[in-house]
C-alpha cells in the first residue's frame, strides 16, 4: 500500500476523536510542537515565556516534534490517537494537503486577524504561493529556503565569462570549462540520478518555476503546468547530459574543490562551506544566483526569475477545543506580528523568515551585513514557490522522476515523450 494511502487511513478517526475532546476549563493550555532542531525549539520556548508574561491566562507548552520514523508519521499517530498538539510546525504544503483533506487542520484565513497579520509581517506577495485550491490558507509560513544555484565565479573569471543567466549561456560555459578541464564536470550531483521523490525539488522544479514564471503545476486534480516550459527544462538537462557535462554521482566536495562549478544550493550549505573551506570566500570565489531561464524570448523582461522554495510553516489542529485553538492563534499572531522576532528567528536558526521586505527592511541591515551570502536568498523569497499542494505529492514527484527526469538524464526519451509520459502517469494517480 502506498505511503499516501497509509497516511489517509491513519486519519480516518479524526472527526470522531475531535468530538470527544473537552474544552479546557481552567485557562488555556496550548501544546505547541515545533521543528525537531534545537535552535527553532529554543526560539519558540523563549517566545512562549515572553508571551505568557503578558498573557498569564494562556499556558504555552513548547516541545520539539520527534522524528522517529518521521515528524509527519509522529503527528499522524498523535492525531489518530487523539493526542494531537494544538499547533504543529515543520509542515510543508503536500503534507498539509493530506491533513486538510481529512479535516485535521483549520483554514487560518477564517480566523480573526489573518489579514492584519499578513500586513504586519509583510507577506502580501510571498503568501500568494501558499493559497490552496479551495481558496483557503492552511499554513502560516515561518521560513523559506529558495533554491538557488551556486557558481564558482573565480573559475568563470578565469574563463572570461559572466555568471550565466540563460540556458545557452550555461551550455557555453560548460563547453569552455570542460575544454580546459576535460576530467571535470559542469555539475557533479548525485541527486540528478536518483528517483527519491523530494530530489525533484533541487533540479526540475527550480528551473520549471523559472521557465514558466510560476505557472501552477497542479490545481487540485488538474495538471495546469506550462507544457512548453516543462519540455524546455527537460531539453536543457537532456542536452547537458548528452554533451557529458553532468555527473549524476556523488563526488565529495566537488564544488568547493572546483571539480564542478555549478550546483543547486540551499542556504544550509553555506555555513558548512565557510567552516570547512574558509578560503572559498563568498563574492570572490563563488556566488549564488537564481535558476537559469530559457534563452530570453518572452522571459527577457523578467527581473527576478521564480524558483522552488523548501519552505514550511505552522498549522492549527482541528482536534481539541475551539478555545485552545484561539489561544494558539493569539500566540502565533503575537510572535509573528513583531519584526524583531523575525530577526531573532534568523539570528538563532540561520533560516530566513517569510517576509517580502527582508532585503529592504532596515531592521535586518546588520544581520545581512554579517551574512552577505544570504542576501540573494532574501531577495528571492517573494518569488519562491513552495511544494505541490496535493495529498499524493510523493507519488506525483516520483512520477516526474521515474517517467521524465531520469529517462532524460539517461538519454532514454525525448523531452516531448518524457513530458507526455509524466502527465499520463500523474493522470493515472488522480484516477486511482
Amino acid at each position: 500500500m502506498k505511503k499516501s494511502l497509509i497516511y489517509i487511513l491513519l486519519l480516518v478517526g479524526i472527526l470522531l476523536l475531535a468530538l470527544t475532546v473537552p474544552a479546557c476549563a481552567e485557562g488555556q493550555k496550548v501544546t505547541f510542537w515545533t521543528l525537531p532542531d534545537p535552535e527553532p525549539a529554543a526560539f519558540w520556548t523563549d517566545s512562549a515565556k515572553d508571551f505568557m508574561a503578558v498573557n498569564p491566562g494562556i499556558q504555552v507548552d513548547v516541545r520539539a516534534i520527534a522524528e522517529a520514523p518521521t515528524s509527519e508519521a509522529v503527528l499522524l499517530t498523535a492525531i489518530a490517537g487523539g493526542t494531537a498538539p494544538t499547533a504543529a510546525g515543520g509542515i510543508f504544503n503536500g503534507f498539509a494537503a493530506q491533513l486538510a483533506e481529512a479535516g485535521a487542520i483549520v483554514p487560518l484565513d477564517s480566523l480573526p486577524g489573518w489579514d492584519e497579520l499578513i500586513k504586519n509581517r509583510s507577506m502580501k506577495e510571498a503568501i500568494k504561493a501558499w493559497q490552496f485550491p479551495d481558496g483557503h490558507f492552511y499554513i502560516l509560513p515561518i521560513y523559506s529556503n529558495p533554491m538557488l544555484f551556486s557558481w564558482r565565479t573565480d573559475v568563470l573569471k578565469e574563463l572570461g565569462v559572466d555568471t550565466p543567466r540563460t540556458y545557452s549561456q550555461v551550455s557555453e560555459v560548460a563547453a569552455k570549462f570542460m575544454e580546459k578541464y576535460p576530467d571535470n564536470f559542469l555539475m557533479a550531483y548525485k541527486r540528478l540520478g536518483s528517483t527519491s521523490w523530494y530530489y525533484r525539488w533541487y533540479d526540475f522544479f527550480p528551473l520549471y518555476e523559472a521557465a514558466s514564471d510560476g505557472q501552477p503545476f497542479l490545481m487540485g486534480n488538474e495538471i495546469t503546468a506550462d507544457d512548453k516550459a516543462a519540455i524546455e527544462v527537460f531539453k536543457f538537462f537532456a542536452d547537458l547530459s548528452a554533451a557529458g557535462y553532468l555527473l549524476p554521482r556523488d563526488v565529495p566536495d566537488a564544488f568547493p574543490t572546483k571539480f564542478s562549478i555549478w550546483r543547486p544550493c540551499g542556504p544550509w550549505e553555506l555555513p558548512r562551506w565557510a567552516e570547512s573551506f574558509p578560503e572559498m570566500e563568498y563574492g570572490e570565489s563563488f556566488v549564488v544566483a537564481p535558476p537559469p531561464i530559457p534563452t530570453l524570448g518572452s522571459l527577457a523582461s523578467i527581473q527576478h526569475p521564480k524558483t522552488f522554495a523548501d519552505a514550511k510553516g505552522y498549522v492549527l489542529l482541528a482536534q481539541g477545543s475551539k478555545e485552545d485553538r484561539e489561544a494558539a492563534w493569539e500566540f502565533l499572531k503575537w510572535v509573528l506580528s513583531k519584526p524583531e522576532n523575525d530577526l531573532k528567528w534568523a539570528e538563532m536558526t540561520g533560516m530566513l523568515p517569510v517576509r517580502d521586505d527582508l532585503s529592504t527592511n532596515t531592521l535586518f541591515k546588520e544581520f545581512f551585513k554579517q551574512h552577505p551570502e544570504l542576501i540573494a536568498y532574501a531577495e528571492s523569497i517573494p518569488y519562491a514557490i513552495p511544494a505541490l499542494m496535493h495529498s499524493r505529492y510523493a507519488d506525483i514527484y516520483l512520477a516526474i522522476g521515474e517517467e521524465g527526469f531520469l529517462p532524460i538524464i539517461n538519454g532514454e526519451k525525448t523531452p516531448e515523450q518524457a513530458w507526455q509520459d509524466v502527465k499520463d502517469a500523474i493522470g493515472r494517480i488522480f484516477a486511482e
